[in-house]
């Protein structure tokens, strides 16, 4: 099958057309933020397609770990080149050193909430989401006054890359419904990373509370949303395998997601009772 016929599931030579939103939805101070490391390949292909969503007030945050690969330096190549067409459109956050994708997140949060961005985005690096679903988050969460949109692979018309193997299936999905049968959450991708935040909620959180700096960081960013009284809204996203590079996930950050929810749950029940 070529990339012209692509199937459900795989990726298409093209990306998806994304969605026009009216005005003012459309002006409003949104930062993608994105955390890389190694991302050399993926960034500029990145960054190109996020900057022509036709979002005029969009900032686009990368947050690098020290990438051995030079990521950091093409980073700050394409803020010079996409400043140079309008000022603080792109801001690359230089880190020491791997923090965890937690942290990183974190940071480009921070740094989006001081300078009065009222909508964050966390998404990958690595084109597994789609940029162009980027708009419809945005208009989801306007349009149903929420306070966190999930892009979801696993409600309807959610899909996965052909390419995942059944274990690696069985994983994703079976940790989302691990994760709520200890938590009650009633999210079905707990662990996804494709997000639309609005800033006040975030700031209720309190984000110098949040303890989990791998990926379990979805899971308790989550729970902490709901604790604040959170309106979360899930939307049907296609998550493609990555463009190029490997992946981050290792054995570790698997089994941290199995006593990541009981943690989070002992730690609310403290909270209620004092």
């Amino acid at each position: 099958m070529s990339d012209e016929q692509s199937g459900p599931g795989q990726r298409s030579s093209e990306p998806p057309s994304p969605a026009e939103l009216p005005k003012p939805w459309s002006a409003a101070p949104i930062a993608v933020v994105v955390p890389t490391y190694n991302e050399a390949g993926n960034l500029p292909k990145l960054a190109s397609r996020i900057f022509s969503l036709g979002l005029t007030n969009l900032r686009l945050i990368v947050v690098d770990d020290n990438s051995p690969d030079g990521t950091g330096q093409v980073a700050d190549e394409l803020a010079a080149t996409y400043n140079a067409t309008r000022a603080d459109s792109m801001v690359v956050i230089h880190r020491e050193g791997k923090g965890g994708i937690g942290l990183a997140h974190l940071t480009g949060m921070k740094e989006a909430i001081a300078r009065d961005d009222q909508f964050i985005v966390q998404m990958d690096a690595d084109l597994s989401h789609e940029p162009e679903a980027i708009p419809g988050m945005v208009g989801t969460l306007l349009a149903t006054d929420a306070d966190l949109v999930i892009g979801s692979r696993y409600i309807a018309s959610g899909s996965l890359s052909q390419n995942w193997g059944l274990y690696r299936r069985l994983l994703s999905r079976g940790g989302s419904l691990y994760v709520n049968a200890i938590t009650h959450m009633r999210i079905a991708d707990t662990t996804g990373g494709f997000k639309v935040w609005r800033a006040g909620i975030l700031k209720s959180i309190d984000l110098a509370q949040v303890r989990r700096m791998g990926f379990s960081f979805q899971i308790e960013m989550n729970y902490r949303a709901l604790d604040a009284g959170a309106k979360i809204v899930e939307v049907p996203i296609h998550f493609s395998d990555r463009y190029t590079g490997s992946s981050k996930i290792t054995l570790g950050i698997q089994l941290e997601g199995l006593w990541v929810p009981f943690e989070l749950r002992r730690a609310s029940r403290r909270n209620r009772r004092h």
